[in-house]
Protein backbone atom coordinates (compact mmCIF):
# COMPACT_ATOMS: atom_id res chain seq x y z
CA UNK A 1 0.00 0.00 0.00
CA UNK A 2 1.01 3.33 -0.82
CA UNK A 3 0.42 7.04 0.07
CA UNK A 4 1.07 9.71 -2.35
CA UNK A 5 1.46 13.68 -0.84
CA UNK A 6 0.87 16.55 -2.82
CA UNK A 7 1.86 20.12 -2.28
CA UNK A 8 0.91 22.96 -4.46
CA UNK A 9 3.03 26.63 -3.89
CA UNK A 10 3.51 29.41 -5.56
CA UNK A 11 5.97 28.72 -7.39
CA UNK A 12 6.54 24.97 -7.39
CA UNK A 13 3.90 22.06 -6.79
CA UNK A 14 5.87 19.02 -5.33
CA UNK A 15 5.22 15.43 -4.75
CA UNK A 16 6.25 12.11 -3.77
CA UNK A 17 5.81 8.43 -3.03
CA UNK A 18 5.72 6.50 0.01
CA UNK A 19 5.29 3.19 1.15
CA UNK A 20 3.12 1.59 4.00
CA UNK A 21 6.70 1.62 5.97
CA UNK A 22 6.97 5.37 5.12
CA UNK A 23 9.92 5.31 3.02
CA UNK A 24 10.21 7.74 0.39
CA UNK A 25 9.59 5.41 -3.14
CA UNK A 26 9.91 8.61 -5.64
CA UNK A 27 9.53 12.10 -5.66
CA UNK A 28 9.05 15.24 -8.05
CA UNK A 29 8.90 19.12 -8.02
CA UNK A 30 7.58 20.54 -11.32
CA UNK A 31 6.44 23.86 -11.87
CA UNK A 32 3.14 25.55 -10.59
CA UNK A 33 0.96 25.95 -13.59
CA UNK A 34 -1.33 29.63 -13.52
CA UNK A 35 -4.64 26.78 -13.29
CA UNK A 36 -2.49 24.75 -10.75
CA UNK A 37 -4.08 21.57 -11.85
CA UNK A 38 -1.90 21.28 -14.90
CA UNK A 39 0.98 21.16 -12.37
CA UNK A 40 -0.79 18.60 -10.39
CA UNK A 41 -1.47 16.00 -13.52
CA UNK A 42 2.17 16.48 -14.15
CA UNK A 43 3.93 15.54 -10.44
CA UNK A 44 1.38 12.63 -10.82
CA UNK A 45 1.98 11.35 -14.35
CA UNK A 46 5.49 11.49 -13.51
CA UNK A 47 5.47 9.57 -9.83
CA UNK A 48 3.12 7.12 -11.75
CA UNK A 49 5.68 6.37 -14.69
CA UNK A 50 9.07 6.10 -12.79
CA UNK A 51 7.67 4.27 -10.09
CA UNK A 52 5.51 2.05 -11.87
CA UNK A 53 3.58 1.53 -8.79
CA UNK A 54 0.28 0.17 -9.29
CA UNK A 55 -2.30 3.21 -9.19
CA UNK A 56 -4.65 0.73 -7.62
CA UNK A 57 -2.39 0.44 -4.49
CA UNK A 58 -2.43 4.19 -3.69
CA UNK A 59 -4.55 3.71 -0.77
CA UNK A 60 -4.06 7.53 0.28
CA UNK A 61 -3.89 10.80 -1.57
CA UNK A 62 -2.81 14.20 0.81
CA UNK A 63 -3.36 17.81 -1.25
CA UNK A 64 -1.90 20.87 0.51
CA UNK A 65 -3.02 24.02 -1.74
CA UNK A 66 -2.86 27.51 -1.80
CA UNK A 67 -5.96 28.32 -3.21
CA UNK A 68 -7.66 29.63 -0.08
CA UNK A 69 -5.20 31.96 0.70
CA UNK A 70 -4.85 33.43 -3.11
CA UNK A 71 -9.06 33.73 -3.09
CA UNK A 72 -8.82 35.99 -0.38
CA UNK A 73 -5.32 38.03 -1.56
CA UNK A 74 -6.51 38.42 -5.16
CA UNK A 75 -10.19 39.24 -3.17
CA UNK A 76 -11.11 36.31 -6.85
CA UNK A 77 -13.58 33.36 -6.41
CA UNK A 78 -15.69 34.33 -3.22
CA UNK A 79 -19.40 33.11 -2.83
CA UNK A 80 -21.62 35.47 -2.13
CA UNK A 81 -22.82 35.27 1.67
CA UNK A 82 -24.83 36.94 4.77
CA UNK A 83 -23.98 37.66 8.02
CA UNK A 84 -26.43 36.78 11.07
CA UNK A 85 -24.78 38.44 14.21
CA UNK A 86 -26.66 37.19 17.47
CA UNK A 87 -25.83 39.74 20.51
CA UNK A 88 -28.05 42.63 20.10
CA UNK A 89 -28.37 45.10 22.10
CA UNK A 90 -25.05 44.26 23.22
CA UNK A 91 -23.18 44.03 19.80
CA UNK A 92 -24.59 46.94 18.11
CA UNK A 93 -21.84 49.71 18.83
CA UNK A 94 -19.22 48.19 16.26
CA UNK A 95 -20.36 47.02 12.76
CA UNK A 96 -19.12 43.79 11.20
CA UNK A 97 -15.94 44.11 9.14
CA UNK A 98 -15.24 48.08 10.39
CA UNK A 99 -11.50 47.39 9.72
CA UNK A 100 -11.55 45.36 6.49
CA UNK A 101 -9.94 46.61 3.02
CA UNK A 102 -12.74 48.07 1.44
CA UNK A 103 -12.08 45.97 -1.67
CA UNK A 104 -12.48 42.70 0.33
CA UNK A 105 -16.03 43.61 1.76
CA UNK A 106 -17.96 43.12 -1.71
CA UNK A 107 -18.90 38.88 -0.96
CA UNK A 108 -21.68 40.22 2.43
CA UNK A 109 -24.06 40.95 0.40
CA UNK A 110 -26.54 41.23 3.51
CA UNK A 111 -26.56 41.68 7.22
CA UNK A 112 -28.48 41.58 10.22
CA UNK A 113 -28.23 41.81 14.55
CA UNK A 114 -30.22 39.64 16.16
CA UNK A 115 -31.06 39.29 20.11
CA UNK A 116 -29.21 36.24 22.05
CA UNK A 117 -26.13 35.76 22.88
CA UNK A 118 -23.99 34.98 26.37
CA UNK A 119 -22.27 36.53 28.66
CA UNK A 120 -18.52 35.29 29.52
CA UNK A 121 -19.94 32.50 32.46
CA UNK A 122 -22.42 31.02 30.25
CA UNK A 123 -25.62 33.38 31.46
CA UNK A 124 -28.20 34.16 28.13
CA UNK A 125 -27.99 37.70 27.42
CA UNK A 126 -31.30 37.76 25.78
CA UNK A 127 -33.60 34.82 24.18
CA UNK A 128 -32.14 34.29 20.53
CA UNK A 129 -35.23 36.06 18.49
CA UNK A 130 -35.77 33.91 16.12
CA UNK A 131 -38.84 35.78 14.63
CA UNK A 132 -36.34 38.74 13.06
CA UNK A 133 -34.12 35.86 12.40
CA UNK A 134 -36.80 33.78 9.84
CA UNK A 135 -37.35 37.39 8.28
CA UNK A 136 -34.30 38.12 7.41
CA UNK A 137 -34.28 34.68 5.71
CA UNK A 138 -37.21 34.90 3.72
CA UNK A 139 -35.81 38.53 2.24
CA UNK A 140 -32.22 36.95 1.24
CA UNK A 141 -33.41 33.84 0.29
CA UNK A 142 -32.22 32.76 -3.28
CA UNK A 143 -29.49 35.65 -3.02
CA UNK A 144 -26.48 34.12 -1.26
CA UNK A 145 -24.97 30.56 -1.15
CA UNK A 146 -23.76 30.44 2.34
CA UNK A 147 -24.73 32.21 5.44
CA UNK A 148 -21.91 33.35 8.63
CA UNK A 149 -23.03 33.06 12.32
CA UNK A 150 -21.57 34.38 14.72
CA UNK A 151 -22.66 34.72 18.49
CA UNK A 152 -21.40 36.62 21.64
CA UNK A 153 -19.44 34.56 23.75
CA UNK A 154 -20.18 31.08 21.55
CA UNK A 155 -17.01 28.94 22.34
CA UNK A 156 -18.84 29.09 26.07
CA UNK A 157 -21.73 27.92 23.91
CA UNK A 158 -23.27 27.70 21.10
CA UNK A 159 -27.04 26.87 21.59
CA UNK A 160 -28.09 29.64 19.71
CA UNK A 161 -26.00 29.33 17.13
CA UNK A 162 -26.79 26.09 16.84
CA UNK A 163 -30.70 27.03 16.78
CA UNK A 164 -29.97 29.88 14.58
CA UNK A 165 -28.39 26.99 11.87
CA UNK A 166 -31.71 24.70 11.78
CA UNK A 167 -33.33 28.05 10.99
CA UNK A 168 -31.26 28.54 7.93
CA UNK A 169 -31.65 24.99 7.09
CA UNK A 170 -35.24 25.10 7.21
CA UNK A 171 -35.38 27.98 5.11
CA UNK A 172 -32.99 28.39 2.91
CA UNK A 173 -32.39 24.98 2.41
CA UNK A 174 -29.03 23.53 1.32
CA UNK A 175 -26.46 26.50 1.69
CA UNK A 176 -23.63 26.38 3.33
CA UNK A 177 -23.28 27.45 7.03
CA UNK A 178 -20.23 28.55 9.05
CA UNK A 179 -20.70 29.13 12.35
CA UNK A 180 -17.94 31.00 14.72
CA UNK A 181 -17.93 28.48 17.66
CA UNK A 182 -16.31 26.05 15.26
CA UNK A 183 -13.91 28.57 13.68
CA UNK A 184 -12.16 31.05 16.57
CA UNK A 185 -11.89 31.44 19.68
CA UNK A 186 -12.80 34.35 22.04
CA UNK A 187 -12.11 38.03 20.90
CA UNK A 188 -15.57 38.37 19.20
CA UNK A 189 -14.60 40.73 16.27
CA UNK A 190 -11.75 38.39 15.16
CA UNK A 191 -13.77 35.01 15.65
CA UNK A 192 -16.54 37.03 13.46
CA UNK A 193 -13.74 37.79 10.46
CA UNK A 194 -13.07 33.92 10.67
CA UNK A 195 -16.35 32.76 10.31
CA UNK A 196 -17.44 35.48 7.05
CA UNK A 197 -14.03 34.56 5.18
CA UNK A 198 -14.66 31.12 6.00
CA UNK A 199 -18.49 31.04 4.43
CA UNK A 200 -16.88 33.31 1.80
CA UNK A 201 -14.12 29.98 0.54
CA UNK A 202 -16.33 27.71 0.13
CA UNK A 203 -17.19 27.16 -3.32
CA UNK A 204 -13.26 27.42 -3.93
CA UNK A 205 -12.97 24.57 -1.20
CA UNK A 206 -15.79 22.43 -3.51
CA UNK A 207 -13.23 23.40 -6.78
CA UNK A 208 -9.99 22.49 -5.26
CA UNK A 209 -11.52 18.93 -3.76
CA UNK A 210 -13.50 17.66 -5.91
CA UNK A 211 -11.26 18.90 -8.80
CA UNK A 212 -8.35 16.78 -6.81
CA UNK A 213 -10.30 13.47 -6.44
CA UNK A 214 -11.23 13.99 -10.41
CA UNK A 215 -7.23 14.20 -11.34
CA UNK A 216 -6.76 11.16 -9.31
CA UNK A 217 -9.37 9.36 -10.54
CA UNK A 218 -8.03 10.24 -14.25
CA UNK A 219 -5.02 8.95 -13.43
CA UNK A 220 -6.31 5.28 -12.35
CA UNK A 221 -5.69 6.13 -8.08
CA UNK A 222 -9.48 5.25 -7.52
CA UNK A 223 -9.14 3.16 -4.19
CA UNK A 224 -7.45 6.45 -2.13
CA UNK A 225 -9.03 8.10 0.33
CA UNK A 226 -8.43 11.95 0.00
CA UNK A 227 -7.46 14.35 2.88
CA UNK A 228 -6.34 18.11 2.80
CA UNK A 229 -3.84 19.87 5.24
CA UNK A 230 -4.62 21.64 7.76
CA UNK A 231 -2.34 24.84 9.25
CA UNK A 232 -1.93 23.03 11.98
CA UNK A 233 0.47 20.13 10.25
CA UNK A 234 -2.69 17.22 10.39
CA UNK A 235 -4.71 16.48 7.89
CA UNK A 236 -8.63 16.16 7.63
CA UNK A 237 -11.38 14.52 5.20
CA UNK A 238 -12.85 16.24 1.54
CA UNK A 239 -15.90 16.66 3.73
CA UNK A 240 -14.21 18.87 7.02
CA UNK A 241 -11.97 20.66 3.91
CA UNK A 242 -15.29 21.51 2.29
CA UNK A 243 -16.77 22.82 5.94
CA UNK A 244 -13.96 24.73 7.15
CA UNK A 245 -11.84 25.93 4.21
CA UNK A 246 -10.61 28.41 6.05
CA UNK A 247 -8.34 25.38 8.20
CA UNK A 248 -6.05 25.14 5.04
CA UNK A 249 -4.81 28.63 5.29
CA UNK A 250 -0.72 28.37 5.63
CA UNK A 251 -1.09 24.61 5.46
CA UNK A 252 2.16 25.24 3.04
CA UNK A 253 4.57 26.09 5.92
CA UNK A 254 2.80 23.67 8.22
CA UNK A 255 3.77 21.11 5.65
CA UNK A 256 7.19 21.95 5.27
CA UNK A 257 7.44 21.95 9.18
CA UNK A 258 6.31 18.48 9.59
CA UNK A 259 8.37 16.40 6.66
CA UNK A 260 11.99 18.65 7.65
CA UNK A 261 10.96 17.27 11.31
CA UNK A 262 10.46 13.38 9.95
CA UNK A 263 13.52 13.81 7.49
CA UNK A 264 15.55 14.84 9.96
CA UNK A 265 14.58 13.21 13.03
CA UNK A 266 14.05 16.51 14.99
CA UNK A 267 10.97 16.81 17.27
CA UNK A 268 12.18 20.05 18.40
CA UNK A 269 13.87 23.01 15.76
CA UNK A 270 13.77 26.04 13.94
CA UNK A 271 12.49 25.26 10.19
CA UNK A 272 13.61 27.46 7.40
CA UNK A 273 11.57 26.32 3.97
CA UNK A 274 13.19 28.55 1.34
CA UNK A 275 11.33 28.32 -2.22
CA UNK A 276 11.29 30.67 -5.20
CA UNK A 277 9.68 33.23 -3.53
CA UNK A 278 10.17 33.45 -0.03
CA UNK A 279 11.43 32.09 2.83
CA UNK A 280 9.22 31.08 6.12
CA UNK A 281 10.88 30.84 9.50
CA UNK A 282 8.92 27.85 11.53
CA UNK A 283 9.07 26.33 14.83
CA UNK A 284 8.89 22.82 15.30
CA UNK A 285 7.66 21.78 18.90
CA UNK A 286 7.04 18.01 19.78
CA UNK A 287 6.53 16.92 16.15
CA UNK A 288 4.14 19.78 15.54
CA UNK A 289 4.68 23.15 14.45
CA UNK A 290 3.97 25.74 17.07
CA UNK A 291 1.27 27.99 16.75
CA UNK A 292 1.13 31.58 16.76
CA UNK A 293 -0.38 33.40 20.43
CA UNK A 294 -1.37 36.41 18.89
CA UNK A 295 -4.03 37.45 15.94
CA UNK A 296 -3.20 37.07 12.28
CA UNK A 297 -4.10 39.29 9.62
CA UNK A 298 -5.00 37.48 6.94
CA UNK A 299 -5.54 39.66 3.10
CA UNK A 300 -5.66 42.55 5.65
CA UNK A 301 -8.23 40.79 8.28
CA UNK A 302 -7.26 40.37 11.70
CA UNK A 303 -8.62 36.76 13.13
CA UNK A 304 -8.11 34.83 15.86
CA UNK A 305 -8.35 30.86 14.45
CA UNK A 306 -5.54 29.14 14.92
CA UNK A 307 -2.37 30.01 12.93
CA UNK A 308 1.05 28.37 12.70
CA UNK A 309 4.07 30.62 13.92
CA UNK A 310 5.53 31.60 10.78
CA UNK A 311 7.92 34.55 9.89
CA UNK A 312 7.86 34.96 5.50
CA UNK A 313 10.17 36.89 3.77
CA UNK A 314 10.55 38.14 0.47
CA UNK A 315 14.15 36.24 -0.09
CA UNK A 316 14.12 32.78 -2.44
CA UNK A 317 15.92 30.98 -5.07
CA UNK A 318 14.59 33.10 -7.73
CA UNK A 319 15.08 36.82 -5.83
CA UNK A 320 16.37 39.53 -8.03
CA UNK A 321 19.79 41.11 -7.17
CA UNK A 322 20.76 44.29 -7.77
CA UNK A 323 23.10 46.72 -6.81
CA UNK A 324 22.40 50.55 -7.63
CA UNK A 325 24.59 54.03 -6.15
CA UNK A 326 26.97 51.03 -4.57
CA UNK A 327 23.33 49.34 -2.58
CA UNK A 328 22.93 46.13 -2.97
CA UNK A 329 19.29 44.93 -2.46
CA UNK A 330 18.29 41.22 -2.60
CA UNK A 331 14.27 40.78 -3.67
CA UNK A 332 11.87 40.97 -2.81
CA UNK A 333 10.43 40.95 -5.90
CA UNK A 334 11.41 37.12 -7.66
CA UNK A 335 11.20 35.98 -10.98
CA UNK A 336 9.59 32.78 -9.30
CA UNK A 337 8.82 29.58 -11.94
CA UNK A 338 10.38 31.52 -14.53
CA UNK A 339 13.54 30.75 -13.31
CA UNK A 340 14.67 27.91 -15.81
CA UNK A 341 13.88 31.12 -18.59
CA UNK A 342 15.26 33.92 -16.69
CA UNK A 343 17.91 33.16 -14.37
CA UNK A 344 21.75 34.13 -15.78
CA UNK A 345 22.45 30.28 -15.39
CA UNK A 346 20.03 28.79 -17.42
CA UNK A 347 20.23 31.75 -19.78
CA UNK A 348 18.29 34.63 -18.88
CA UNK A 349 19.30 38.05 -18.51
CA UNK A 350 18.20 38.60 -14.46
CA UNK A 351 20.68 38.02 -11.96
CA UNK A 352 19.04 36.01 -9.39
CA UNK A 353 20.24 34.52 -5.58
CA UNK A 354 20.71 31.05 -7.21
CA UNK A 355 22.73 32.90 -10.05
CA UNK A 356 25.03 33.82 -7.09
CA UNK A 357 24.61 30.67 -4.90
CA UNK A 358 27.02 28.84 -8.39
CA UNK A 359 28.79 31.82 -8.82
CA UNK A 360 30.71 30.83 -4.96
CA UNK A 361 30.13 27.37 -6.22
CA UNK A 362 27.53 26.47 -3.09
CA UNK A 363 25.02 25.25 -6.06
CA UNK A 364 26.01 22.89 -9.40
CA UNK A 365 23.00 23.59 -11.77
CA UNK A 366 22.83 25.34 -15.21
CA UNK A 367 25.93 26.28 -17.04
CA UNK A 368 28.10 28.18 -14.03
CA UNK A 369 30.33 29.90 -17.26
CA UNK A 370 27.14 31.86 -17.41
CA UNK A 371 27.82 33.48 -14.32
CA UNK A 372 31.66 33.64 -14.08
CA UNK A 373 31.85 37.33 -15.06
CA UNK A 374 30.02 38.09 -11.96
CA UNK A 375 32.73 39.92 -9.23
CA UNK A 376 33.82 37.30 -6.59
CA UNK A 377 33.79 40.42 -4.14
CA UNK A 378 30.37 41.33 -5.22
CA UNK A 379 29.07 37.79 -5.01
CA UNK A 380 30.40 36.91 -1.71
CA UNK A 381 29.07 40.77 -0.09
CA UNK A 382 25.57 39.61 -1.99
CA UNK A 383 25.83 36.38 0.23
CA UNK A 384 27.12 37.95 3.63
CA UNK A 385 23.68 40.09 3.25
CA UNK A 386 21.63 36.86 2.50
CA UNK A 387 23.29 35.31 5.79
CA UNK A 388 22.76 38.04 8.27
CA UNK A 389 18.85 38.40 7.08
CA UNK A 390 18.58 34.74 8.10
CA UNK A 391 20.03 35.16 11.34
CA UNK A 392 18.06 38.35 12.31
CA UNK A 393 15.00 36.17 11.75
CA UNK A 394 15.99 33.24 13.39
CA UNK A 395 16.51 35.32 16.43
CA UNK A 396 12.88 36.16 16.16
CA UNK A 397 11.84 32.89 15.90
CA UNK A 398 13.87 31.83 19.20
CA UNK A 399 12.42 32.15 22.57
CA UNK A 400 15.83 32.33 24.48
CA UNK A 401 18.97 32.99 23.99
CA UNK A 402 20.25 29.76 23.65
CA UNK A 403 21.63 28.03 20.22
CA UNK A 404 19.12 25.94 18.69
CA UNK A 405 19.30 23.33 15.86
CA UNK A 406 18.37 24.50 12.44
CA UNK A 407 16.77 22.55 9.71
CA UNK A 408 17.03 23.82 5.78
CA UNK A 409 14.57 22.49 3.17
CA UNK A 410 13.23 24.08 0.39
CA UNK A 411 14.60 23.91 -3.45
CA UNK A 412 15.55 27.21 -2.66
CA UNK A 413 17.95 26.54 0.21
CA UNK A 414 20.56 26.02 -2.05
CA UNK A 415 21.17 29.89 -2.03
CA UNK A 416 22.08 29.67 2.16
CA UNK A 417 25.45 28.50 3.86
CA UNK A 418 25.16 25.67 5.78
CA UNK A 419 26.32 27.60 9.28
CA UNK A 420 24.53 30.73 10.97
CA UNK A 421 24.93 32.45 14.43
CA UNK A 422 22.22 31.49 17.12
CA UNK A 423 22.48 27.81 15.45
CA UNK A 424 23.90 25.13 17.06
CA UNK A 425 23.44 22.99 13.99
CA UNK A 426 22.20 23.30 10.64
CA UNK A 427 20.64 20.04 8.94
CA UNK A 428 19.92 19.62 5.16
CA UNK A 429 18.06 16.37 4.66
CA UNK A 430 17.71 14.43 2.42
CA UNK A 431 14.94 14.58 0.07
CA UNK A 432 15.16 18.56 1.47
CA UNK A 433 13.72 19.36 -1.83
CA UNK A 434 10.66 18.35 -1.58
CA UNK A 435 9.57 18.38 2.46
CA UNK A 436 6.45 19.87 2.14
CA UNK A 437 4.63 16.76 -0.08
CA UNK A 438 6.75 14.45 2.44
CA UNK A 439 5.29 16.19 5.36
CA UNK A 440 1.41 16.32 3.59
CA UNK A 441 2.08 12.35 3.20
CA UNK A 442 3.08 11.81 6.66
CA UNK A 443 0.52 13.81 8.96
CA UNK A 444 -1.88 12.65 11.12
CA UNK A 445 -5.29 13.24 12.02
CA UNK A 446 -6.45 15.93 15.01
CA UNK A 447 -8.80 16.64 17.50
CA UNK A 448 -8.83 20.13 19.24
CA UNK A 449 -10.36 20.69 22.37
CA UNK A 450 -10.30 24.09 23.69
CA UNK A 451 -13.10 25.66 26.11
CA UNK A 452 -13.02 28.11 29.51
CA UNK A 453 -13.87 26.21 32.42
CA UNK A 454 -13.83 27.53 35.64
CA UNK A 455 -11.58 25.76 38.15
CA UNK A 456 -13.89 26.97 41.14
CA UNK A 457 -16.39 24.57 39.77
CA UNK A 458 -15.16 21.68 38.17
CA UNK A 459 -11.87 20.52 40.02
CA UNK A 460 -8.71 20.76 37.66
CA UNK A 461 -7.63 17.09 37.35
CA UNK A 462 -11.07 16.33 36.33
CA UNK A 463 -11.73 18.64 33.76
CA UNK A 464 -8.46 17.81 31.75
CA UNK A 465 -9.51 14.21 31.76
CA UNK A 466 -12.80 15.13 30.43
CA UNK A 467 -10.59 17.67 28.15
CA UNK A 468 -8.10 14.78 27.02
CA UNK A 469 -11.08 12.29 26.13
CA UNK A 470 -13.42 15.10 24.17
CA UNK A 471 -9.92 15.53 22.36
CA UNK A 472 -9.52 11.91 21.76
CA UNK A 473 -13.06 11.87 20.66
CA UNK A 474 -12.59 14.08 17.96
CA UNK A 475 -9.97 12.95 16.44
CA UNK A 476 -11.05 9.39 16.34
CA UNK A 477 -14.45 11.13 14.82
CA UNK A 478 -11.84 12.86 12.15
CA UNK A 479 -10.32 9.77 11.24
CA UNK A 480 -7.29 8.63 13.35
CA UNK A 481 -6.70 5.41 14.75
CA UNK A 482 -8.09 4.96 18.18
CA UNK A 483 -5.21 3.24 19.53
CA UNK A 484 -2.30 5.48 18.20
CA UNK A 485 -4.47 8.77 19.72
CA UNK A 486 -1.80 10.52 22.17
CA UNK A 487 -1.99 14.18 23.31
CA UNK A 488 0.53 16.28 21.93
CA UNK A 489 -0.54 19.55 23.48
CA UNK A 490 -2.06 21.05 26.74
CA UNK A 491 -2.70 24.64 27.33
CA UNK A 492 -4.23 26.48 30.16
CA UNK A 493 -4.02 29.88 30.15
CA UNK A 494 -5.54 31.71 33.84
CA UNK A 495 -7.62 34.48 32.82
CA UNK A 496 -7.13 36.88 35.64
CA UNK A 497 -10.05 39.37 34.05
CA UNK A 498 -12.87 37.03 34.72
CA UNK A 499 -14.00 36.48 37.79
CA UNK A 500 -13.15 33.27 39.98
CA UNK A 501 -10.48 31.01 38.58
CA UNK A 502 -11.50 30.94 34.75
CA UNK A 503 -8.80 29.39 32.67
CA UNK A 504 -8.86 28.82 28.83
CA UNK A 505 -8.37 24.97 28.54
CA UNK A 506 -6.95 24.06 24.90
CA UNK A 507 -5.72 20.11 24.16
CA UNK A 508 -4.80 18.99 20.42
CA UNK A 509 -4.81 14.60 20.13
CA UNK A 510 -3.04 13.07 17.41
CA UNK A 511 -3.38 9.83 15.74
CA UNK A 512 -2.21 7.55 12.88
CA UNK A 513 -4.93 7.60 9.71
CA UNK A 514 -7.06 5.07 9.30
CA UNK A 515 -5.93 2.74 6.11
Amino acid sequence: MYKIGIDVGGTNTDAVLIDQNLNIVESIKVSTTDDIYGGILSALQYILKTSKVDPKKITQAMLGTTQCTNAIVERKKLSDIALIRIGAPAMQGVLPMIDWPEDLKFFVKEYISVAGGYEYDGKELAPFDKQATADFLQKIKGKVSAIAITCVFSPVRNEHEDECEALVKEILGDVHVSKSSQIGSLSFIERENATIINAGLHKVADSFTVGFAKSLSENGITNADVYLSQNDGTLMTMDLAQKYPILTIACGPTNSIRGASYLSQLADAIVIDVGGTTTDFGVIQNGFPRESSVAVTIGGVRTNFRMPDVASIGLGGGSIVREQNGVITIGPDSVGHRIQEDALVFGGAIMTTTDIAVRLGLADLGDKNLVSHIDLEFAEKVQVKIKEIVEDNIDKMKTSSQDCEVILVGGGSIIFPENFAGASKVLKPNHFTVANAIGSAISKVSGNFEQLISYDQTPREQVLEQAKAEARDLAAKAGAIPETITIVEIEEIPLAYYPGNTNKVRIKAAGDIRS
